[in-house]
């Protein structure tokens, strides 16, 4: 039987939790980790495909990276980015669109986080 965590053990792991799930709360992040389960791609890549300016797309993959979810391999003089773990962010954007079906508009009406909050 596993020994029950301490209370300073569960806050420390959702703090991380929270942290994240902060590194999911920017829509072009996500859509950069949508892009890369497709394979492998370069900044170039990824600002051509995405329609998103090139300090925008090295930004968020410096957060995504500093976050473990996306690893950079060099390849020649460029940077070849990667999912670090796609099998369970595949799993978790499952359950988030779960999630989602399951609340409806719900999440975006939210006063403090909906999309008008954002605005």
């Amino acid at each position: 039987m596993k020994a029950p965590e301490s209370v300073e053990t569960h806050a420390a792991h959702l703090d991380a939790a929270a942290c994240l799930f902060h590194g999911f709360s920017d829509p072009s992040r996500l859509v950069i980790l949508r892009h890369l389960a497709l394979g492998e791609h370069r900044v170039t890549d990824l600002t051509a495909h995405l329609g998103l300016a090139q300090s925008t797309v090295s930004k968020h993959l410096a957060c995504l990276r500093d976050c473990g979810l996306v690893q950079v391999r060099p390849v020649g003089r460029a940077s070849v980015y990667s999912l670090s773990h796609p099998e369970a962010l595949d799993v978790l954007f499952r359950a988030a669109e779960h999630l989602l079906d399951l609340t409806g508009e719900a999440v975006t009406l939210c006063s403090t986080h909906g999309t008008e909050a954002r605005r």
